[in-house]
């Protein structure tokens, strides 16, 4: 089923940029004859989709262009696919998307585990530099690792002992 620009309607300010001569700030600006030169084009030919495309469910289909280094791919891939099942203006998407982030990253280490390169995760996440230029953030961050470890390895031993 193809969806149309009408099904969108409900949508406040949906297709406001549909037509190129409505320039919404038409009251304050002093029009003349240059205003809508270049304004007016062709709508580019569609990109041929050779991986899986993840776009938001408010669109009826792909934008003209788009990217396709990483398609998604393992856990992370479906949390993505998850995520996109929700609207752009919900926390489940955002929120969604992080944590796919955060569990993509770890899926590049065991990758490169796999395939015989041990990452230089100091050099990586930039721990020279923050020890050179920011002591006291690193600190911080050090401590702060710490003390969530901390909090949830005494979590996890204090559920195993409510279990026995």
């Amino acid at each position: 089923m193809k969806k149309t620009a009408s099904d969108y309607s409900h949508i406040n300010g949906w297709g406001i940029d549909a037509d190129p001569l409505d320039v919404p700030n038409y009251p304050i600006k002093k029009r003349n004859e240059n205003d809508n030169k270049g304004m007016i084009w062709e709508r580019p030919a569609q990109q041929p989709a050779l991986v899986e495309i993840l776009h938001s469910n408010e669109r009826p289909g792909l934008t003209a262009v788009f990217g396709t280094p990483n398609p998604p791919k393992g856990l992370s891939g479906q949390l993505r696919r998850f995520a996109f099942r929700y609207s752009e203006n919900t926390w489940t998407h955002w929120l969604a998307l992080l944590v796919a982030d955060r569990i993509n990253m770890m899926e590049g280490i065991g990758e490169d585990l796999k395939n015989g390169h041990i990452p230089d995760l100091i050099a990586e996440h930039g721990l020279k530099s923050e020890l050179q230029f920011n002591k006291i953030g690193l600190a911080k961050k050090v401590l702060t690792g710490a003390a969530v470890i901390t909090f949830a390895v005494l979590l996890m031993k204090s559920r195993s002992r409510d279990d026995s």
